[in-house]
């Protein structure tokens, strides 16, 4: 009996510890005491878009606050991130803080350093109401990896204001360079671009696409030459690249000396007024400007705020972009001036504030184009084309944005001609001689011109609707899965008649977006400018800078709830400079 009892006894001793041990291996306790390592990895697929709350009126409030801080600067070129030269061509936003360098491990994870941030709900502005799908498939995920993401990353102090100084001295040395075929069969195409646009470098001249400058001669090999720009001599340069029939530099030939092999040539610097030559009858005149020396001819003011959602709150995530171009790349006479409204996220206003110039400038790259708006003192077609060739070139299929742009254009006899396209709420107004004009059209579902757009296509808006899919615009760039799943939304832009000033005019142009205008209606808008410029002297350099400061403070003391930037141009001739000269 005794002996049966200790045998239960035992077997119940050995139960016990079989289930402490079950217990300690499924616990793991000493995972507290022995991490090895605290970094939290991510899966790149992991990173989804859109990042979107549960509550579907709330966003999490962003820390890439841009605050008064924005950068002039930029050719086409405001991706490349060297852009801190002053009134020289854009305005692009600034990150708060930039982004450190991801570590990747060899099993594709990406390890990112987060900051933490216990930020705050907050409503940004009025444009996206809800998202119109929280859950994405995984073909649908393919397409938001190729959309911007945005992080508060570690960075060291130090090395942020060595790359700041490198990026300034970049930028104050940028150059712009205008290729144009004079001879051949290819006369009359041109090719611009900024020095400071790597991602384009080094272009080439080729007879086959892709190359940069297509040159349809029998006599050019498909890869004939290339032209890049050096960084540490600060220079454009020229190179064959082993063509069969030569290259010449001004009738200096910069082959290879031993042609049979057709290796590359050595590199040869190129100044404005040169003649490149491709085999023996396509020649192309180089014209370069130094882009530090531009000036827009008249008076610029740009003033941008992201806004608190109350007073003394946190700012607003800065989704706004504005930016300008005097002159664009390739054209001497043709400025672009414009701000993108971004919903859902920055990055589709960022793409699109990069993309339209660029296209713009493409286009009127064409001498018969160029020609063409100059005669007719008409650029429709010229701003038509180049929304629906962003549109077509954007990838964002979770985020849009508006865009509201002013082509500003001069004859040569100090007179100007303006002429503005848009597409969403962003809105720009003019004063020409006290005659106030009206640039752009209001694309928000609730205006009447939108609601008869969407009545013709046969798919009305039933009474008292006021979005669609979330949003209260019917006509945006970017969005494209919104537009794929609903007809009624559009990217056609609105554009606006031709207005002509001329040298006694006294003239202005005003855009903003929607965070002035919620505020501020376009008559008081013009009160305020003609208030502040009677307080100003016209022989001030930075009279124009004042009163775009001056409304941003009035829409931030009527207590504005959305990011605001604003773009004043005062064409009044005591405002008017001397624009930019090629290097002789």
């Amino acid at each position: 009996m005794a002996m049966v009892l200790e045998g239960i006894i035992g077997l119940a001793l050995l139960m016990l510890l079989f289930i402490a041990l079950v217990l300690l291996f499924v616990c793991k306790p000493w995972r507290f005491f022995f991490s090895p390592n605290r970094t939290r990895t991510i899966k790149v697929g992991d990173l989804e878009r859109p990042l979107v709350p549960e509550d579907l009126d709330l966003v999490p409030n962003q820390s890439n606050e841009l605050g008064r801080s924005y950068d002039l600067g930029g050719s086409c070129v405001q991706s490349e991130g060297y852009l801190n030269s002053p009134r020289t061509h854009g305005l692009v936003h600034k990150q708060r803080i930039p982004p450190a360098p991801p570590h990747l491990v060899q099993d594709g994870s990406l390890i990112l350093d987060l900051i933490s941030d216990a930020s705050e709900d907050v409503l940004v502005g009025q444009t996206l109401k809800r998202p119109f799908m929280l859950n994405h498939s995984i073909e649908e995920q393919s397409h938001i990896g190729k959309e911007e993401l945005s992080y508060d990353l570690k960075f060291d102090s130090e090395n942020d204001r060595f790359q700041a100084f490198v990026r300034q001295d970049i930028v104050d040395q940028r150059s712009s360079l205008t290729l144009e075929v004079i001879s051949g069969p290819s006369r009359g195409d041109r090719f611009s671009i900024s020095s400071t646009n790597t991602s384009r470098l080094p272009l080439t001249l080729g007879r086959v696409s892709p190359s940069d400058l297509l040159v349809k001669d029998s006599e050019v090999s498909g890869k004939h030459a290339l032209i890049n720009w050096n960084l540490n001599k600060l220079k454009w340069e020229l190179v064959d690249m082993g063509s069969l029939n030569g290259t010449l530099l001004n009738s200096q030939s910069v082959n290879h000396p031993d042609s049979g092999m057709r290796h590359w040539g050595d590199p040869i610097e190129l100044a404005s007024g040169d003649i490149i030559t491709l085999g023996t009858t396509s020649k192309i005149r180089v014209q370069i400007a130094s882009e530090t020396k531009c000036q827009v001819p008249f008076g610029l003011g740009i003033a941008s705020d992201p806004m608190a959602l109350r007073r003394g709150g946190k700012k607003l995530p800065m989704e706004d972009v504005c930016y300008y171009h005097w002159p664009l790349p390739g054209t001497d006479q043709f400025g672009l001036f414009g701000i993108c409204d971004g919903h859902g996220g920055a990055a589709a206003a960022k793409s699109a504030s990069k993309i339209l110039p660029e296209m713009v400038a493409s286009i009127l790259s064409d001498s018969l184009k160029r020609e063409k708006v100059l005669s007719r003192q008409d650029a429709s077609e010229i701003l038509r084309d180049a929304v629906s060739r962003t549109e077509a070139f954007m990838n964002h299929h979770y985020e849009g944005c508006t865009a509201t742009v002013l082509l500003v254009w001069a004859d040569g006899h100090e007179n100007f001609y303006a002429q503005c396209a848009n597409v969403g709420d962003s809105a720009c107004v003019m004063n020409v001689d006290g005659k106030q004009i009206k640039m752009t059209e209001d694309h928000r579902v609730t205006s009447y011109s939108e609601r008869q757009r969407i009545k013709e296509i046969g798919e009305p808006l039933k009474d008292g609707e006021t979005r669609l899919c979330g949003l209260n615009l019917a006509r945006m760039l970017g969005d494209k899965y919104m537009k794929e799943q609903d007809s009624r939304f559009s990217s056609e832009p609105y554009i606006s008649q031709v207005v002509h000033i001329n040298q006694a005019s006294r003239a202005f142009a005003l855009l903003a977006s929607d965070g002035f205008w919620d505020v501020i209606s376009p008559k008081k808008a013009m009160q305020l400018v003609f208030q502040m410029k009677e307080r100003c002297s016209p022989d001030r350099e930075n009279s124009a800078e004042k009163v775009a400061n001056f409304l941003l403070s009035e829409a931030r003391t009527l207590r504005t709830k959305d990011n605001t930037s604003i773009i004043f141009l005062d064409f009044d001739t005591n405002s008017r400079k001397s624009s930019c000269k090629l290097d002789p």
